[in-house]
C-alpha cells in the first residue's frame, strides 16, 4: 500500500490518503525557509517538474481555492481567473491560508484540508507517471500518481502554466 519512511510524520494529509485506500510512498528532507521546490527535488534527487506546489489563492469575493502547479513554473492568475469564470485570483495571505487548510505554509497538502476547498490541476501534471506533494508538514512530501488525485479531490483540470 504505502512505502514509509520510519521517521514519516502521520499527519491529516496520510490520514486522509489512507482512509481513502491511496497508494502513497513517504519522503522526508530537510526543509529550507524559502527553499521552495527547487530544495525540495534537489533533496529527493527528482525533476522540479514532478515536485507539485499546492498553492492557496482567493478569488474577487475572498474565497479560497487551491491551485496545483508544477514546483518548476508558475500559475498565470489572469489565465485562471478567465477559466474558472471569476474576475480576479489572487495568492491568499499566508495566515489566511493556514486557517483555511490548517496547514502552515510550506507544509500545505491538498489532503485532508480542514475545509473542502475547490481544487483547480494544472493539465500536465497528468502527463507525469509519480508526482510529490507536501504531505502535510514542512520537511515531508509523498509520492502519488496524479491519476489518484483525479478521483480522491476531484479537481477542475486547467492549463495555467507559465515557464
Amino acid at each position: 500500500m504505502s512505502r514509509s519512511d520510519q521517521n514519516a510524520p502521520e499527519t491529516q494529509a496520510t490520514r486522509y490518503l489512507r482512509q481513502h485506500h491511496t497508494a502513497f510512498s513517504t519522503h522526508l528532507y530537510a526543509y529550507e525557509e524559502h527553499g521552495g521546490t527547487k530544495v525540495s527535488a534537489r533533496e529527493l534527487n527528482v525533476p522540479e517538474h514532478a515536485v507539485v506546489k499546492t498553492l492557496v489563492m482567493e478569488d474577487e469575493s475572498r474565497q479560497p481555492l487551491i491551485v496545483l502547479m508544477h514546483g518548476d513554473r508558475k500559475v498565470s492568475t489572469k489565465e485562471l481567473a478567465r477559466q474558472i469564470r471569476r474576475k480576479h485570483i489572487s495568492p491568499c495571505d499566508p495566515a489566511v491560508a493556514q486557517r483555511h487548510t490548517g496547514y502552515m505554509v510550506g507544509g500545505t497538502s491538498p489532503f485532508g484540508t480542514r475545509k473542502a476547498l475547490p481544487v483547480f490541476m494544472e493539465k500536465s501534471i497528468l502527463d507525469l507517471p509519480l508526482i510529490y506533494i507536501n504531505g502535510g508538514k514542512r520537511g515531508f512530501l509523498v509520492g502519488v500518481h496524479p491519476h489518484d488525485i483525479l478521483q480522491l479531490l476531484q479537481p477542475e483540470v486547467v492549463s495555467v502554466a507559465l515557464e
